[in-house]
């Protein structure tokens, strides 16, 4: 007489246990990761007697109604017409070679206005800022 295996081993593994857990870490560490700041490395910087050089800034300023002026340092803005520019730029960096050449344009200024002034920087080798301001 043979005797019959009634029983069955099924081989199949339950995950849903498995990934509920899974889900609920991936919440926590999400969570968490967005509470904890890191810390920023805190440095205390030596002080000094002399100050660091600040670099001369020429201003040329272009309105809406194309006019041009342009001021060395802390001069005042005079106007000038567009070929005085370039013979004011080159006695100041004459006198200074380090110079940086700030523009500011009225933003109704057209483009080619502003490029004639990039012109000028750029064969004279200039060093050219072109200022905005902040929102």
């Amino acid at each position: 007489m043979s005797l019959k295996q009634r029983f069955n081993i099924e081989s199949n593994f339950n995950m849903a246990s498995m990934t509920d857990v899974i889900f609920l870490l991936l919440i926590f560490f999400m969570i968490t990761s967005t509470i904890v700041v890191p810390n920023a490395i805190q440095v205390l910087l030596p002080r000094s007697q002399q100050q660091a050089q600040v670099k001369p800034i020429t201003r040329v300023i272009i309105d809406k109604d194309l006019n041009y002026y342009v001021a060395n340092a802390n001069e005042r803005e005079r106007q000038v017409p567009f070929e005085a520019i370039t013979p004011f730029l080159q006695s100041v960096y004459s006198a200074e070679p380090d110079i940086y050449v700030a523009l500011y344009a009225d933003e109704s200024v057209p483009y080619k206005e502003i490029v004639r002034i990039l012109d000028i920087a750029n064969k004279n080798r200039f060093k050219l800022v072109l200022m905005t301001r902040p929102n």
